[in-house]
């Protein structure tokens, strides 16, 4: 858990992809996050994270719904949602945080 300290602790946002590959709406989410990274480039970060492989993680979160979005500056959760969001939606709020 000690990386995942290390991922948020950026002065520079970071958007949180929780998601499993079996599940649809994660995988729709896929080019959106895309346009999102390449949206902001160096101004933010796009992680995603495979619960599947990070269990641990998950559940210390409270990861309940696919996906969940977080978006984390310099340590700080400072916005969460679960379910599907569209890149405008999520570009806008990661603005808010450069």
């Amino acid at each position: 858990m000690s990386k995942f300290g290390e991922l948020v602790d950026l002065k520079v946002p970071v958007l949180l992809d929780f998601y499993t590959e079996g599940n649809t709406v994660s995988v729709s989410m896929n080019p959106v996050l895309r346009d999102v990274a390449a949206a902001l480039g160096d101004k933010a970060k796009v992680i995603k994270i495979d619960i599947d492989k990070n269990a641990q993680l998950a559940e210390a979160l409270r990861v309940k719904a696919l996906p969940t979005l977080m978006i984390y500056k310099q340590g700080e959760m400072k916005w969460r949602q679960s379910g599907e969001q569209d890149a405008p939606t999520l570009i806008g709020l990661l603005k808010e945080y450069v």
